[in-house]
């Protein structure tokens, strides 16, 4: 991360590997930082089908996660 924000330090769990990918597009967290329309043009070149779309998670990632995390599976009823 870099420093556009001074409420992300270096120990906040911001990373944009915690994308989800859905069959038409890819939410991508962003973090007010100069790194984020760099990640977005990288995702869109490896996955050209889908439109990625970038969120802003700087609010989100102090709650340990963001949009991967938050859709994780819900085991089935018995």
């Amino acid at each position: 991360m870099g420093t556009a924000d001074s409420n992300l330090t270096p120990h906040a769990p911001a990373s944009y590997a915690n994308f989800y990918i859905s069959n038409a597009h890819v939410i991508v967290p962003t973090y007010r930082d100069a790194n984020d329309e760099r990640t977005l043009g990288i995702l869109r070149e490896c996955f050209p089908d889908r439109s990625v779309i970038g969120l802003d998670s700087t609010g989100l990632i102090w709650g340990l996660g963001s949009f991967h995390c938050l859709t994780q599976q819900e085991p089935a009823e018995e």
